[in-house]
């Protein structure tokens, strides 16, 4: 059996795709693997970049864009590994990352899935953990109080930002940009909930993996550079419905639906903040007025999800 399979969705993203697959050739010296792309119906000329450039890597060309959790899961149902990494395009791994974290879980029976530390392209550390999403922790972001006050365990504590990523640490998400998972596990709790087209699928199977009794570990000992956002960043309205669409699905799937009703809530709040008081903030700016126009249309579109 392989030691690992590694799994790369794309959309889009050619020369990033291009630069993912050079750093996994060239990082990866100690453990047996194969790499797979599954492209989601690119009209950039990916599929045969592939092709031509790593004929050694399994290709599945969609003829349409199926979203994020079910290209993964084409891929994981042949995967061979004994670990299964999700790989974004726009991530590129760094010397010895990949090696350590198989040698990471070997280490930890008892953990299901690892992250290591993300980086941006500049170097700054990017947030990459998460505890789960709840109702206080949505109202806190509604309000802005986690950008007021970071450091506070009470405010800042979805997104992690009163931890600094220096230690081992069980978390409760690890971000799906760099997503390694016990072949094990996944045949325990189920591959990805393709319901969720894109977004939240991760988090979805974080929570399943620790309600199965698995351990999400993060370690910062190794470092992957990540974009974040190389293949979504041109949609600003669909990406912000499908974002929140999404994490409505998952209030409804795990809290039920009196939570998600006042989940939408909430988010409807959100809106109105961004929309009347935020216009001052936004309209000035390009950037900022279709960001303005995107939670427009994300309130109206609310009621729907």
């Amino acid at each position: 059996m392989l030691d690992l399979s590694i799994i790369i969705v794309n959309w889009n993203t050619r020369e990033l795709l291009t630069k993912c697959l050079r750093h996994v050739e060239t990082t990866v010296k100690n453990v047996s693997y194969e790499t797979w792309v599954v492209d989601n119906a690119s009209g950039d000329g990916s599929p045969d970049m592939v092709r031509r450039d790593f004929p050694n890597v399994r290709l599945i060309a969609n003829t349409e864009n199926v979203g994020f959790a079910r290209a993964n899961n084409q891929a994981m149902q042949a995967a061979e590994g004994r670990y299964i990494l999700l790989l974004n395009s726009d991530a590129f791994v760094k010397e010895r990352t990949i090696d350590y974290m198989v040698t990471f879980l070997d280490e930890r029976p008892q953990a299901g899935m690892a992250g290591c530390k993300l980086l941006y392209e500049d170097g700054r550390l990017q947030p990459s953990c998460y505890r789960f999403p709840t109702l206080w922790s949505e109202l806190v972001i509604a309000f802005g109080l986690d950008k007021l006050f970071p450091k506070s365990p009470l405010f800042g504590g979805y997104a992690m930002t009163d931890w600094d990523y220096s230690d081992v640490r069980e978390v409760d998400v690890i971000m799906g940009a760099f997503m390694l998972a016990r072949a094990e596990a996944v045949r325990q709790v189920g591959m990805m909930d393709e319901s969720f087209f894109m977004y939240s699928e991760e988090v979805d199977w974080c929570y399943r993996f620790k309600q199965a009794g698995w351990k999400v570990v993060f370690t910062p000992e190794v470092e992957t550079v990540h974009l974040w956002g190389g293949s979504s960043r041109a949609v600003k309205t669909e990406t912000l419905l499908r974002l929140y669409r999404s994490r409505v699905q998952f209030f409804r799937k795990h809290y039920g639906g009196l939570t998600a009703a006042l989940y939408k809530l909430i988010l409807g709040i959100n809106c109105l903040i961004r929309i009347v008081p935020g216009a001052l903030y936004y309209l000035p700016r390009p950037s900022g007025r279709a960001k303005h126009a995107a939670f427009r249309q994300l309130l109206r579109a609310l009621p729907g999800f």
